[in-house]
């Protein structure tokens, strides 16, 4: 398994498998953990599953498993012995060997039953003695059932179990008789009571044949009902600080869960349960739903963070993306950067023109002034980045000493460095995006530059291109349109020549071919 996930899931039937499954499928990484203590397990079929009833537990879970590693998930069998806590989350122990980090928890490790203290009971349990009518009612009706009183509910659930049997029996075992009222119900519906402690579960075979009372009698039943104590499996939880609390039914106590809100987020940030750890009355398809949704909030609540990381890493790239440093670690982290082909929209606009001098701003590795000295230019060119700058002098060196001599290179910043005014007969600034301050001031230096009837050609990726598969820096403020730079030039002193967005082909980092448009501003100075 791998080291780190976004989610670990504790458990794995319905509740663990759902939410695991809602994680996978949102692109989460998850891995889940399964001791195969299933509370299930000795019943014949899930029941109340729309559109799996009567499904074997054991199938169920293959299923949901299926579905979960479909989806990129991982389920694992093993037992989880310790969770602690750090900075980044959470190191889970798995079978006291192998440690893995989740950002994570859904704990799903549900309850354990907790049966009366009668010899037999507890072998028989999910096949003949039984606790859920809605569960195993219909499988028993028209049966002899037994109700084994054990405490203060078990007149209503000989009431309740009436309606799947006229064979009722409410067995008082250590209990008082019920109260008159009590007793003129039952009477009315057709439930005798038998007295007496009941001594053990007897069998025939593979079957139940009735209860042992302490008086001998044998009282013949085809089923027992029991009310169990539901107790949730919290060790876990209660070591990460939380607390089990009673779970109360008519004022009266039945079991005990951890606590958390409708959408299984408990009071330790970072950990929801689901299922019967939190809610002991839940069936199956109860279970399902919950972990489905703490699946999908802690997805949620795992996008929040995400988002504020990416906030943290987007301000600070913004910080530093225009300094010295940043742009000599990006030269240096690969032997080249640019394709080596000058920038097509250069070559569009300036092909034609007389050659001159010409101000390359941002030159980079230096394509554009090697293509403009080609064509004769006087090439001044500037960069932020020593290593840019080196790289392109040899590349201008290898088209020759006599092109090499055509270009000056300058190592500066152009947020504080000034062209002469009037210098330049080409002013070109290809894909230099700043912030809209900067920028403005930055690209009015550059007019500057330019001399009486000399050309301003300013170039970038339009913000349509956000719209597209390109990968441009998502920085839409840094994006500009033509017509935006335009309207920023003094018409007394520039005559506007293009402003569009021009489209191109371009292939985007999955090999598809995609249209781009870039911002192509080209102004003559009058």
């Amino acid at each position: 398994m791998d080291d780190r996930y976004d989610v670990v899931v504790v458990g794995g039937g319905a509740a663990g498998l759902a939410g695991a499954l809602a994680l996978a499928r949102a692109r989460r990484s998850v891995l889940v953990v399964d001791a195969g203590e299933p509370r299930n397990a000795p019943a014949h079929g899930v029941h109340n599953y729309l559109g799996r009833e009567g499904t074997p537990p054991g199938e169920l879970v293959a299923v949901g498993r299926a579905e979960v590693t479909a989806y990129g998930g991982q389920v694992v069998a093993g037992r989880v012995d310790a969770v602690t806590r750090d900075d980044s989350g959470f190191v889970v122990t798995v079978d006291g060997v192998r440690r893995v980090r989740a950002r994570r928890l859904l704990v799903t490790t549900g309850l354990v039953d907790e049966l009366p203290e009668v010899p037999g009971l507890t072998q028989r349990w999910g096949r003949d003695v039984l606790h859920c009518p809605y569960c195993h009612g219909w499988e028993v009706r028209d049966q002899v059932i037994g109700v084994l009183d054990t405490g203060p509910l078990a007149v209503h659930a000989a009431k309740l179990w009436r309606q799947w049997s006229p064979h009722v029996r409410l067995l008082l075992h250590d209990s008082a008789p019920p109260q008159p009222q009590e007793a003129e119900e039952l009477a009315a519906r057709g439930v005798a009571v038998v007295p007496g402690r009941v001594v053990g579960v007897e069998t025939t075979g593979d079957r139940l044949a009735g209860v042992r009372l302490d008086s001998g009698d044998l009282v013949e039943l085809d089923a027992v009902v029991v009310a169990s104590r539901m107790t949730a499996r919290s060790a876990l939880l209660e070591s990460l600080g939380l607390t089990p609390v009673d779970v109360e039914h008519s004022g009266h106590v039945i079991g005990r869960r951890i606590p958390a809100d409708a959408n299984g987020a408990t009071d330790v940030p970072g950990v929801w349960v689901a299922g019967n750890v939190t809610d002991v009355t839940g069936q199956v398809i109860r279970a399902a739903g919950a972990g489905l949704t703490a699946g999908a909030m802690i997805n949620m609540d795992l996008v929040e963070e995400d988002t504020r990381d990416a906030v943290a890493e987007h301000r600070r790239q913004r910080e530093t993306m225009f300094t010295e440093a940043a742009w000599e670690e990006r030269y240096r982290s690969k032997p080249a950067v640019w394709s080596g082909r000058p920038n097509p929209q250069l070559v569009t606009e300036v092909g034609e023109l007389a050659p001159g001098r010409a101000l390359d701003v941002g030159s980079g590795e230096g394509a554009d002034a090697v293509w403009l000295a080609e064509r004769g230019w006087q090439v001044h060119a500037v960069d932020i980045s020593t290593v840019a700058l080196e790289r392109a002098a040899g590349h201008a060196r290898a088209a020759g000493a006599e092109l090499a001599a055509r270009i000056e290179w300058t190592h500066a910043d152009l947020l504080t460095w000034s062209p002469a005014p009037g210098a330049y007969d080409l002013v070109s600034a290809q894909f230099m995006h700043l912030p809209p301050e900067p920028r403005r001031e930055v690209f009015a230096r550059l007019a500057d530059a330019v001399a009486p009837g000399g050309r301003l050609l300013v170039v970038g990726h339009h913000p349509r291109d956000l719209r597209t598969t390109a990968g441009r820096m998502h920085y839409p403020e840094m994006m500009y349109t033509a017509e935006q730079v335009a309207a920023e030039l003094d018409p007394a002193c520039f005559e506007v020549l293009t402003a569009q967005a021009r489209p191109r082909t371009v292939t985007d980092p999955d090999g598809r071919d995609i249209v781009v448009h870039d911002a192509v501003l080209l102004a003559r100075r009058r």
